[in-house]
């Protein structure tokens, strides 16, 4: 086992009317004025708006209610928000739903704590150095924005769009209420997305350059096990308590950073994130569901990558599918259509063109591997590392 540091402070309070809990938690992190972000109506037909907003100010705490943040969250919104949470003075930021949501709770609490700069100014290369605390109750069980260091945000002032990530530990929620039954009115396809999120989560730090730490290995392929079967199950019967638990918790402990441990310096495994780049392009010019980007990019990605260590990609099909096939380049393919069958499972699409409803041009191409590579300036991954020209190849092998 290399030597690594790993952080993880959020203190995670897990299970039926957690809820109920918000506002203790809110004072015990220094709250008493709290901006509650979310996203669109469902937060207020449920009820869960209103029975939070009570919860805390029923402890003597204030609060703003702040909705409209939308998928792959706009920094527009954002900043519209952190201006009205310092008008509020706002010395707590609570936001209400998944990884849009709290990933906007973020970068709202990054720019209340700096109101002489933009907040694009964090995502553009300023270093975050002071942030308002941020706790999480999770209503979407996918971006495990509730327990990582991350958070990604859209300029969408940008022509075309520009869709970027940054990560500090100033992201880190104080806590993360997590009720199962919150997930359990969400739509099937939501739901299917949130899981194959996760399971990428997972696959971004398991297919890694730096190997070796068993552990650690152990622990995402047990978690790959996990979501398949209960990501499935989630789909097809969203009131399955235990499934919905399980997708629920995976989600959270696959973005964590635990299942990427194992270092070389101080820092933990760094993982590969190719194909999180691949779909960040993706859903920044099409405004597609981020879930859904990762599987229609997945298989073309681990085939056109796998010769860098066909024997990863066998123990992958080996621990996690079961598979016998002695030959690691068999056994490989063999993983790769298992998962292809498990993403089918809950609905998610194979392919740019079953994405995007029709099969994209060379051009279209093109302008998808210039905003993944920021304008040429930058390759991705670390299993084998892409360029411009590869990131290209990719993308047409997703037609």
């Amino acid at each position: 086992m290399k030597k690594f540091v790993y952080y993880a402070p959020t203190e995670i309070v897990f299970g039926p009317d957690a809820e109920l809990r918000t506002a203790e938690l809110v004072k015990k992190y220094g709250g008493s004025r709290v901006l509650v972000i979310y996203g669109g109506e469902s937060a207020k037909k449920s009820g869960l708006l209103d029975r939070v907003c009570d919860n805390l100010r029923g402890m003597g705490l204030m609060a703003r209610a702040l909705g409209g943040v939308v998928p792959n969250p706009l920094v527009s919104t954002a900043r519209e928000m952190a201006k009205a949470g310092i008008e509020f003075g706002a010395d707590f930021v609570l936001g209400i739903g998944g990884g849009s949501v709290l990933d906007t709770a973020k970068g709202v609490a990054h720019a209340i704590a700096s109101p002489e700069r933009d907040i694009w100014d964090f995502w553009s290369g300023t270093k975050v150095t002071k942030s308002l605390p941020v706790g999480a109750i999770l209503t979407i069980s996918a971006a495990g924005s509730e327990t990582s260091n991350s958070s990604v945000l859209t300029n969408d002032a940008k022509e075309p769009p520009t869709k970027r990530g940054i990560t500090t530990d100033f992201n880190r929620c104080k806590f993360a209420i997590m009720n199962p039954e919150l997930t359990m009115t969400l739509p099937k396809y939501q739901i299917g997305a949130g899981a194959a999120d996760i399971f990428m989560h997972t696959s971004e730090r398991y297919f890694a350059a730096i190997l070796g730490n068993h552990l650690t290995d152990e622990i995402a392929e047990g978690l790959f096990r996990d979501i398949i079967a209960y990501g499935s199950r989630g789909v097809q019967n969203p009131r399955d308590y235990e499934a919905m638990s399980e997708i629920m918790w995976c989600g959270s402990v696959s973005h964590v950073g635990l299942t990427g441990v194992g270092a070389q310096g101080d820092t933990a495994r760094e993982g590969d994130w190719a194909c999180h780049q691949l779909g960040m392009a993706i859903s920044a010019l099409y405004n597609s569901t981020h879930g859904a980007t990762l599987t229609a990019v997945w298989a073309a990605w681990s085939r056109y990558v796998k010769e860098a260590n066909a024997a990863r990609f066998a123990q992958f099909a080996r621990k996690v599918y079961g598979t016998t096939e002695p030959e690691d380049e068999r056994a490989a393919e063999e993983g790769i259509l298992r998962t292809n069958a498990f993403f089918r499972s809950l609905g998610m699409p194979l392919s740019l063109t079953e994405l995007l409803g029709h099969e994209p041009s060379d051009e279209e191409i093109e302008k998808l591997a210039k905003e993944c590579t920021y304008d040429r300036t930058r390759r991705i991954g670390s299993f084998r590392v892409l360029d411009y020209d590869d990131i290209v190849n990719i993308y047409k092998a997703c037609r």
